[in-house]
């Protein structure tokens, strides 16, 4: 089976520009980008493409074994990156991709002329021993995980608003909700478990290429100590703290997370 397909990957834009590969988070598919698409697809080479189990991604590639851990997620990431573009890429990872993003950056750099990690987490579970907050305790989590378990549909309509934020645009909220009712709830649940309990902390300093780090000003899931730790652990990296708010700015904040993913890929050179 090509990555192509089973990837459902689609590559639009300026030919010969530098390429994106713009990466989906958990309950959501390629269609997560459609509002900064025409504008990256200006100056841009653009790679978008569906993990597997979810959008138009072929569902018989979908195992339990393989994707029950973020290496399955890593390895067809980099297989994207080998055969879609002719050289280093700047991969986009929001969410969850962006440590998915960091893994394989870290196992095969030379594919990767940087990283824009959009609203990352590495761990989304505290961790009072270390200092460490990610915004949830244990029994957060255990108690998120259950209720998504046993009513996905529910937990997709109760939690869209709060993890897209802007109350007053209820719109985006209700595009989250859509996105996620057309997952698989069986695959949803094993992604979660990959969402939510990794601990990629000590992946961070393993990462030597350049990376922005960009963290909205109130995020429900991932507050702004998160963003720091995570700047303050990849060498060399820069920090960007949007003025959007919510877990999905490029939703929300179309102009401005176009705007910030532009100037880094100008910095590269």
């Amino acid at each position: 089976m090509s990555v192509r397909s089973r990837n459902h990957v689609r590559v639009s834009g300026r030919a010969g520009g530098s390429v994106l590969v713009l990466a989906h988070g958990f309950g959501c598919d390629q269609n997560m980008w459609h509002a900064v698409l025409p504008d990256l697809e200006r100056d841009h080479t653009v790679v978008l493409f569906d993990h597997v189990g979810a959008g138009r991604s072929d569902l018989s590639a979908w195992s339990r074994e393989r994707y029950s851990a973020m290496d399955g997620y890593v390895e067809d990431v980099l297989a994207i990156c080998r055969e879609t573009a002719p050289g280093p890429v700047v991969f986009v990872g929001h969410s969850v991709s962006a440590m998915m993003g960091v893994l394989a950056a870290a196992r095969e750099p030379e594919l990767f002329a940087g990283l824009v990690l959009l609203a990352p987490s590495p761990c989304f579970i505290d961790d009072p021993a270390t200092g460490y907050r990610g915004g949830f305790d244990a029994p957060d989590i255990e108690e998120l995980l259950d209720s998504l378990d046993a009513n996905y549909l529910g937990w997709s309509g109760a939690m869209a608003p709060v993890i897209m934020g802007n109350p007053d645009r209820p719109e985006l909220g209700e595009e989250l909700a859509s996105s996620f009712c057309r997952t698989d709830p069986e695959i949803a649940r094993v992604f979660a478990r990959v969402t939510f309990l990794s601990d990629n902390r000590e992946d961070l300093a393993r990462v030597t290429v350049p990376t922005l780090v960009a963290q909205c000003s109130h995020d429900a899931i991932a507050p702004p100590e998160v963003g720091e730790f995570v700047r303050d652990r990849i060498p060399g990296s820069r920090l960007v703290t949007l003025t959007a708010t919510g877990h999905c700015p490029q939703l929300s904040a179309p102009a401005e997370t176009t705007a910030v993913i532009n100037a880094f890929v100008r910095s590269l050179g």
